[in-house]
């Protein structure tokens, strides 16, 4: 079914939103670009990649993880420590194995994107409060109101009494 009304747009934008914010959104996002990054460098040509031989293979296999550790920080948020250290361990190994780390443009997205998602924190959920009890004969708004011209720190004043005095019984 197409959305064709506004408001079956603006429903699945809210959606949309909820889902990105409920989740390390843009850590994956860098993980995924900066692996995508490294794995296609090393996936040139037929001719070039039997030249360079058995060294693309570290490459694209950094990619590939990478990859998958920002996926995993979009389907299952819950692993964040571990995606976040391993796209970071990952994007400093691909420096020193995979062409410098993408020109160095895979390391640095790929650190800042593990980053990212190891940083992340799920907003609490609201706690819910008290439901208001509704009676029949009773003001249901802010309950008891305070004298005029008693402010938060006035006690009781000399002429009204706080309570009324009762008698001690004596045994």
């Amino acid at each position: 079914m197409l959305l064709t009304g506004k408001g079956s747009w603006r429903r699945g934008r809210a959606a949309w939103r909820r889902w990105r914010k409920g989740r390390p959104f843009w850590g994956g996002l860098a993980a995924v670009v900066a692996g995508a990054e490294i794995c296609a460098i090393p996936l040139a040509p037929l001719k070039v990649m039997l030249q360079q031989g058995i060294a693309g293979i570290p490459s694209v296999l950094m990619g590939l993880v990478m990859i998958l550790m920002g996926l995993s920080a979009w389907f299952a948020p819950h692993y964040r420590g571990l995606a976040g250290i391993l796209t970071v361990l990952v994007a400093t190994a691909a420096l020193v194995m995979s062409n410098l780390g993408g020109f160095l443009f895979g390391t640095i997205v790929g650190i800042i994107g593990g980053g990212m998602i190891f940083a992340w924190q799920p907003r609490p959920l609201p706690e819910p409060g008290p439901e208001p009890q509704a009676d029949a004969g009773t003001d249901t708004g802010s309950g008891p109101r305070p004298e005029p011209g008693a402010g938060p720190g006035a006690g009781p004043s000399d002429s009204e009494p706080s309570a009324p005095h009762r008698p001690q019984p004596q045994s």
